[in-house]
């Protein structure tokens, strides 16, 4: 919000709202100081209008002094704020009263006849009033925000305090009783950062804070396990290195998000994004083009070394053991074609400088198009690499054969197996942070670079972690709690397999332009509680927690392979098409549900979900059930064979969603049965789309001497149930954390402007 109703010009040039909620905010007072504003422009006013006038002056001041009161009293409890909140209350106040009082022509009104002089007749009083009213209304918003990052900052330093207690404690029931401590303080942590990420208006931190929120919420098991075993183990090496590493990251991803938040510039801060291909090929690309309008802008001398830059950086293909003769010399062509376009566009432009064209010449714009033209084609040859590269190691990984391998030689007591079984688990780990950086290469966006980093950093940390936490076991074979320690390793790395895998999504999304980026790796902020009363039920809250975020996961990549699928169908009006759809849409809901994300809230919306998807997935079958009457027996069948496992699994979740449950374990395994059941929908979805699309083409010329699909549809039984329309809206929901503030400027909405 940086310029007033009345013009471009910055009402307060030290102002810069961050958050959205403050913008938000905001809207409706400026909405309606422009309102009495704009009317000056109308000469020739009803009494109607001077009514209306003198309404929105009046509403506009009892809503400011209602603001400015919450704002007094927020001043009163943060002495560090009292003086400048008072002055920007201050402010407020007066430029509410004078707007009140010019838009107030007396009691009563006068009429028109008696001329309307009197009502809103100083126009520079009311710009004036209503710059500083906007100026000073977001200087006391501005100021609670500051309010919400001190909170963050006390958060913060009593998790730091707690995590230091527990970093030295000698005995278990010390660390029992100081766990119990850290697990409420996460609590608090992790919804005040949540919130604090929904609301930042800045995307490239909305991803780094996501990012240190994940790290966080990964770590808190970890610390508890390798704690758990350094107590229970005190004289193993490979155990307090396991636990101080865990210790160790945890302080970075804290400090991290205090960076973000205060936006101070600690090292970590100043150092840059690395720099990618996709933004050189941007940027040159963009050099290229604005020589259509100037000439002489650039030197042709540092266009090619901006080339040769951006060529230097396809040395992280080029360079990597793992790409391919054949990939490596079609990147090594393209550049080289790259190199070859860009020499005639100098040539051309040089030629073009020396007659003193003002603009590009034909043979100019020839060699642009060329040029660009090739580095497009080295950005998806990059791509393409980038992708295979990831889907393939994927697919290797999803074993996770060193992973077992490890449990097995640590429960044996076998170190040599161990060590070797870590040289493999290295190896791999060096594949994926290669990977990843590929990745970032071409990710196409500054947030998708950040989690690319983030995967990058969390394989690299993560994989010696295992190592430590396997040595541990092979040295103590019969201890559970090393054992539960190398569990609780292994699946942070498998759960960083499954993010990578969606991150490969999103990229391929951004290239071929699909959909915007969509927001994960976030810490849930709803339905998960770190406070418990003991490390034993937070670990199997934890472990229930990491059951469904695997399951979450899975119904993303179900749903979005869903999506894909219908999208190969050349009829997407078609029944079928239409409520696969609608399937993929609520098991993607269920799955942002598993992160404490989305539109359903509580468990009690998660089974009514499942409950309208069950009713989705009838139908559905109902669609493949008329679809099947044009088949022939063999075709037949297998269409519903498969549909009579989507029914079974329908009435699953409508059995499920009828039987009342009570107590926390009764309410996870009904939460994980509905998932479950959801999954198995999906599954079979997928399996059929295709199918059935192949067989809707083969029988598509058919149809045309047949009649018209209505013909054939028409063969079912008339008594098809309807279907019912339950899908959950979206209730906007405002991340800004002084709430009283909000409600009360929100007020500001009820002003009609006639």
């Amino acid at each position: 919000m940086a310029s007033s109703p009345c013009g471009n010009t910055n009402f307060d040039s030290g102002l810069e709202i961050k958050t959205r909620s403050v913008e938000q905010t905001l809207i409706p007072l400026v909405s309606q100081i422009t309102t009495l504003i704009n009317h000056k422009d109308k000469p020739n006013k009803s009494e109607r209008t001077l009514a209306a006038i003198h309404r929105v002056g009046q509403a506009v001041s009892v809503a400011v002094g209602r603001f400015v009161a919450v704002g007094e009293a927020i001043a009163s409890e943060n002495q560090e704020l009292k003086d400048e909140m008072g002055q920007a209350c201050f402010e407020a106040r007066r430029a509410g009263d004078a707007i009140a009082q010019l838009t107030d022509a007396g009691s009563p009104l006068p009429s028109q006849s008696e001329g309307c002089g009197t009502v809103f007749n100083d126009r520079t009083g009311m710009v004036k009033a209503a710059r500083l009213l906007l100026s000073s209304v977001t200087k006391v918003l501005v100021l609670a925000d500051r309010i919400v990052i001190k909170q963050i900052i006390t958060s913060r330093n009593k998790v730091l305090v707690t995590l230091d207690h527990l970093e030295r404690v000698s005995t278990f029931q010390e660390f029992v009783q100081i766990f119990s401590q850290f697990g409420n303080e996460m609590v608090e942590f992790a919804h005040l950062t949540g919130d604090r990420q929904n609301d930042l208006k800045d995307e490239k931190k909305k991803a780094r804070m996501a990012a240190a929120r994940a790290v966080l919420e990964k770590c808190t098991m970890m610390l508890l396990t390798a704690s758990k075993t350094c107590l229970r183990h005190p004289d193993c090496e490979s155990a307090r290195i396991n636990k101080d590493a865990v210790f160790q990251r945890m302080r970075c991803a804290l400090e991290q998000v205090i960076e973000i938040v205060t936006e101070a510039r600690s090292c970590g801060e100043n150092k840059m994004l690395p720099a990618s291909i996709y933004n050189g090929i941007k940027d040159f690309k963009s050099n290229v083009e604005c020589l259509r309008e100037n000439l002489y802008t650039l030197s042709p001398q540092s266009m090619g070394g901006q080339l040769e830059a951006l060529v230097e950086r396809t040395e992280d293909f080029t360079d990597s053991a793992y790409t391919s003769h054949e990939q490596r010399q079609a990147i090594l062509g393209l550049c080289q074609l790259a190199r070859q376009d860009t020499q005639q566009l100098v040539h051309a432009w040089v030629e073009a400088q020396s007659v003193h064209a003002k603009e590009a010449t034909e043979g100019m714009e020839v060699a642009i198009l060329k040029t660009c033209q090739s580095l497009n084609d080295l950005r998806r040859e990059l791509h393409k690499v980038a992708v295979c590269r990831t889907t393939d190691l994927l697919k290797v990984h999803g074993e996770h054969l060193p992973l077992r391998a490890l449990k097995a030689a640590g429960a044996e007591g076998n170190l040599e197996a161990v060590a070797e079984y870590s040289r493999t688990l290295t190896e791999q780990k060096e594949q994926l942070v290669e990977t990843c950086r590929l990745l970032c290469h071409v990710s196409g966006t500054e947030p998708l670079e950040i989690t690319c980093i983030h995967a990058e950093e969390t394989f690299h940390v993560i994989g010696p972690q295992i190592i430590s936490a396997a040595q541990t076991l092979a040295l103590h074979p019969s201890s559970k709690i090393a054992k539960e320690n190398l569990e609780v390793f292994c699946e942070a790395w498998e759960s960083q397999l499954c993010d990578m895998a969606l991150l490969l999504r999103e990229i391929n999304d951004v290239f071929e332009g699909r959909r915007e980026k969509r927001s994960y790796l976030s810490l849930p902020r709803a339905g998960v509680s770190f406070s418990h009363s003991h490390p034993h039920e937070y670990s199997n809250h934890q472990m229930e927690q990491s059951s469904m975020a695997k399951l979450g996961l899975e119904l993303r990549l179900l749903s979005s392979d869903v999506d894909t699928e219908v999208e190969k169908w050349e009829e997407q009006e078609h029944d079928i098409v239409r409520q696969s759809q609608s399937l993929a849409s609520m098991a993607y809901n269920m799955y942002l549900f598993t992160r404490g994300e989305g539109l359903l809230k509580t468990t009690l919306d998660l089974f009514h979900q499942a409950e309208v998807l069950s009713e989705e997935g009838v139908q559905l079958c109902s669609s493949f059930r008329t679809f099947s009457t044009q088949l022939v027996d063999e075709e037949k069948s297998v269409v519903m064979t498969e549909m009579e496992k989507v029914v079974a699994f329908c009435q699953q979740l409508q059995m499920g969603g009828k039987t009342p449950v009570q107590g926390k374990t009764a309410t996870f395994q009904k939460v994980d049965s509905s998932i479950q059941a959801t999954r198995g929908i999906l599954t079979v979805v997928l399996y059929l789309l295709p199918f059935c699309n192949k067989l809707n083409k083969k029988y598509k010329s058919e149809r045309s001497s047949l009649g018209s699909p209505q013909d054939w549809r028409e063969r079912q039984d008339a008594s098809t149930p309807v279907k019912e329309e339950g899908a959950l809206h979206n209730k906007n929901s405002n991340g800004f954390g002084v709430k009283c503030l909000e409600q009360h400027i929100a007020g500001l909405n009820i002003l009609e402007s006639k």
